[in-house]
Order: C-alpha cells, then sequence, then structure tokens
C-alpha cells in the first residue's frame, strides 16, 4: 500500500512543496523522477535478493527502510534531501514490492493463490487510484510534509504485524550466489531506458539525447542477455522466457500500465484545469474506478481459479479498451454521471488484468525464482507506466502543437508571436488556459474555450491511442495460461 500510495499521492503535494522549500520546476519533477527510477531500476535485482535471503528478510527491511526514509522526507529542509530521501524510498519500496508477491506464493496453495494475488491487487489498485484523494486532504487540511509522515505509523504496524505473522520460506535450490555484473548490466540498461520515457517530453522524441540513451539501453539489455547465457547463476535464467504464458504476461503488463497510467495522467488534468475541480474533488470523482478495483480484484481472483486467466484477462482488457474510447469522448461539459460510467468500467477491466497477469508470470515461474518473477511484473509495470505517459504525453503535446495556432486565430485572438505560441501550448498541454493578467473578461473566456478544446482534441487521440494499446492486449491475453509452477507454493518448508 505504502509503495503504491507513494506513486500517486505526491503529485498532489508537489506544488506546495515547490512553494515551501523555494524548488525549481525541474527540481520537482525529479521528487517523482528520482522515485520512479529507483523503483524501476532495483526491482529484479531486490526480487533476487528475496529469492537468496528470504522473502520475508527483504520484505521487513523494505517497510523499514520505507517508513524511515518517509519520515526523513518529512523533517527535510531543502529539496536535495527530500530528493535524496526519495530516492531511498525507491530503493526500499523495490526490496518490499517482489518480496511481497515471493511470500504470497509461497504462502499459499494453488487454488487459493489468484484469491490472495486478487486481495494484493485490490490494495494496489485502490492505493493506486487513491492517491489524490488522500494527498488533497493532506495538504489542504495539514501540509505536504504529512503525505510523508503518514507512511511512519503505518510502516510500524507493517513491521510488528510481519515479525509476528510472516513465516520465511526458502526454496531447496534457491539461489547461493549473485550475478554482479548481470545486475550492472541490467540496471543499467534500465536507467537508460527508464530516463530517456522520462526527458522524452522535454527533450523532444527526434533528439539526439532521447535516441542515444534509448540506444544504450538496447545495447545494455542486449549485452546482459548475451552474459545471462555465459554464467552459472544467472540473476534471470533467460529459459523463463521459454514459458511463452509468462512472457505474455510480462508484455501483458506493459500493455496495461501504458493504458492505465497514460490514461489516468490526463484525466487528472481534465478534472482540475477543465472543469475547476479541487484535488478532493478530482479524487472523488475518481472513486468509481477505485471502486471497481477494490470489488473487482478479488472477484476476479476467484473467476480466474474457476474459468483460468484467458476469458479474464481478455475480458478485462477488452473493458479497458472500451472505457477508453468512452474517455476519448468526453468534453468541456460532461456530465460527471457519464465520465463515472467510463471511470467504472476502466476500473472493472483493470482487475482481473492485474490479478491475472500477476498470477500467470509468478505461477509460471519456478519457486525458487519467484521473487525474480514478482520483480518482473513490478518493472513490467513500472515501465509500462513511464512508456504510457511519455508516449502518450508525446501525442498529446503532437496534437496541442498542430491545432491550437488555427484555433487560437478562428476564435478571433491576436496573433502570438513563435515564443509566446510555445509558452501557450505548454500551458494547454496541461488544460491551463494562457490568460495574462489584466485580460479583459471577455477575451479571458475565448482564451479559456480555445484552450480546452484544444486540450480536449489531445486527449481524445491519446485516449484513442491508449484503446488500441488495449485491443492489442486483447490479443496478447489469449496467448496465457495458468502458473504451470502454482502448485510448489504451498508445500515449501518453513524455516
Amino acid at each position: 500500500m505504502m509503495v503504491a500510495l507513494d506513486g500517486t499521492i505526491v503529485a498532489i503535494a508537489n506544488p506546495a512543496i515547490q512553494k515551501d522549500l523555494g524548488a525549481s520546476f525541474a527540481d520537482v519533477q525529479w521528487i517523482t523522477n528520482g522515485y520512479f527510477l529507483a523503483l524501476a531500476v532495483s526491482l529484479i535485482t531486490a526480487g533476487k535478493l528475496g529469492d537468496r535471503f528470504g522473502h520475508r528478510q527483504t520484505f521487513l527491511i523494505g517497510v523499514t527502510g520505507f517508513a524511515a526514509a518517509s519520515g526523513a522526507i518529512g523533517l527535510s529542509s531543502s529539496i536535495a534531501a527530500v530528493v535524496t530521501f526519495r530516492v531511498l524510498q525507491g530503493l526500499f519500496g523495490a526490496l518490499l514490492m517482489p518480496a511481497a508477491l515471493g511470500l504470497l506464493r509461497a504462502t499459499f496453495p494453488a487454488e487459493k493463490l489468484n484469491m490472495a494475488i486478487g486481495i494484493w491487487g485490490m490494495v494496489i489498485g485502490a492505493s493506486t487510484a487513491g492517491g489524490p484523494i488522500l494527498g488533497g486532504v493532506l495538504v489542504e487540511h495539514v501540509n505536504w510534509q504529512s503525505v510523508f509522515f503518514i507512511n511512519v505509523p503505518v510502516g510500524i504496524i507493517a513491521l510488528v504485524l510481519g515479525l509476528v505473522i510472516l513465516l520465511d520460506h526458502r526454496a531447496e535450490n534457491a539461489p547461493r550466489s549473485f550475478d554482479l555484473p548481470g545486475i550492472a548490466l541490467l540496471s543499467g540498461a534500465m536507467f537508460c531506458l527508464v530516463w530517456a520515457l522520462i526527458k522524452a517530453p522535454a527533450w523532444g522524441w527526434g533528439d539526439g539525447k532521447t535516441w542515444a540513451f534509448l540506444a544504450a539501453a538496447v545495447l545494455g539489455f542486449a549485452l546482459f542477455a548475451f552474459w545471462e547465457t555465459k554464467v552459472k547463476e544467472p540473476l534471470i535464467p533467460l529459459g523463463l522466457f521459454r514459458s511463452v504464458a509468462l512472457s505474455a504476461g510480462v508484455v501483458l503488463m506493459v500493455l496495461m500500465a501504458i493504458a492505465f497510467m497514460g490514461g489516468l495522467f490526463f484525466v487528472t488534468f481534465y478534472l482540475q484545469n477543465v472543469h475547476g475541480m479541487s484535488p478532493i474533488d478530482a479524487g472523488l470523482h475518481l472513486l468509481p474506478l477505485t471502486g471497481m478495483m477494490i470489488v473487482g480484484s478479488p472477484l476476479a481472483g476467484a473467476l480466474i481459479t474457476k474459468l483460468g486467466p484467458r476469458i479474464p484477462l481478455a475480458g478485462g482488457m477488452a473493458s479497458v479498451a472500451i472505457a477508453m474510447y468512452g474517455m476519448s469522448t468526453l468534453e468541456t461539459d460532461t456530465s460527471s454521471a457519464v465520465m463515472s460510467i467510463w471511470f467504472a468500467l476502466l476500473g472493472l477491466g483493470l482487475a482481473p488484468v492485474m490479478v491475472g497477469a500477476t498470477e500467470v508470470i509468478v505461477g509460471n515461474a519456478p519457486m525458487e525464482l519467484s521473487g525474480v518473477a514478482g520483480g518482473l511484473q513490478q518493472a513490467a509495470m513500472q515501465i509500462g507506466g513511464s512508456l504510457g505517459t511519455a508516449v502518450l504525453g508525446g501525442v498529446m503535446a503532437s496534437k496541442v502543437d498542430s491545432d491550437l495556432a488555427a484555433n487560437w486565430k478562428g476564435a478571433g485572438l491576436p496573433e502570438l508571436t513563435p515564443s509566446q505560441l510555445d509558452q501557450a501550448s505548454e500551458a494547454v498541454q496541461v488544460g491551463v488556459a494562457p490568460v495574462a493578467k489584466g485580460t479583459p473578461e471577455a477575451i479571458a473566456a475565448k482564451i479559456a474555450d480555445v484552450a480546452h478544446d484544444t486540450f480536449i482534441s489531445g486527449m481524445s487521440l491519446a485516449s484513442l491511442v491508449a484503446c488500441g494499446v488495449a485491443v492489442v492486449a486483447v490479443f496478447v491475453a489469449f496467448l496465457t495460461k495458468r502458473g504451470a509452477n502454482a502448485d510448489a507454493g504451498a508445500g515449501v518448508g518453513h524455516i
């Protein structure tokens, strides 16, 4: 819950942090980017640590470190300290996320694993979608520090309960050594990939720096794959990917995250900047999405146990596709009732995918690699989220750049210089009307109409792209199957 919550809750706190600490916009971006970079780069290695030393130990260390880093952020008086401790948060979060899945896999027998993962998915989905609501309440009624301090008591409770309840499960043939060159190559490749995705909207997709980092990522992954065939105990045995179902599960998780995180990114701007809602109101309007994920995840677990993953996964991605198509039809005056239909349908579709794809990845991996499989699942989700935000952000920026000048001129507004048009375009991409101080009310209203209409056209195109991604995912879902190794779970010895 803490890791998923901190992925979205901080967005609401960023403006307050920027004002209080006198930070630049680039500094504030690092509050989010530092966290996601550390998380994405470390997940698979952290999963390997769990496989080697036991998931209970890595989970408890992760919980303790995450809570301590959160408290340190709340006590920080400089933006440099906030960013540093956010990176530490990401590193400790990477320890506990795959360990949690490894513990579930080892504890529950095959017939109960999907229900367990369903409850896990419910917590992840509710925390991700509920972050903006809780963040809005805390920032508005307490202060930005409370967004981080809230993790301290949660972490203490998790640590105490973990020490009392959790059993340490070790696979008999768990890895005994570390593939340090493999860790270095994979971490470097992941860093270059995620960094390129984070910076692409600012640099531009055609910029040499973007392509240099993408090329470095491809080279890093190629060298990593080559090295893994030569080392005795590889970080990720490439034989894992001989399982078509596991590979399909990883691809499905990436595609789901592209549609979900990319789509949600624009919806928050739409609700706050186009409809003029407060952060709390915007969060409340997303309750149908949160609610359907909370209700749908355990139900999806039961359904997948009964039917297998293919039909629920394909149906879930079809529901996501329909929801994203529906979101492409939103207008500046769309009612809350209509919005709620599409948000609820999105939550209903995401639930079986979150649960099913996770079970397909973790259940099709050998028991001794359950931590690595959990890291793969989480890394796929992080990469998909970064990819969705970057690609759909690029689609939005391109559409706004191509339409704004003509829409501005068509409304009879004074012509803008190229630099003014660039500044206006940046504002419109997040739904903000670029109205200068002292602008007459009638002209300000026209500018707002142009800005919102142009934003809507960009969001509509981005939603259609997300819809297309979800349609592709429907076909990928048919390549999945029930975890071939899930039965090994409940038979592992306790230490």
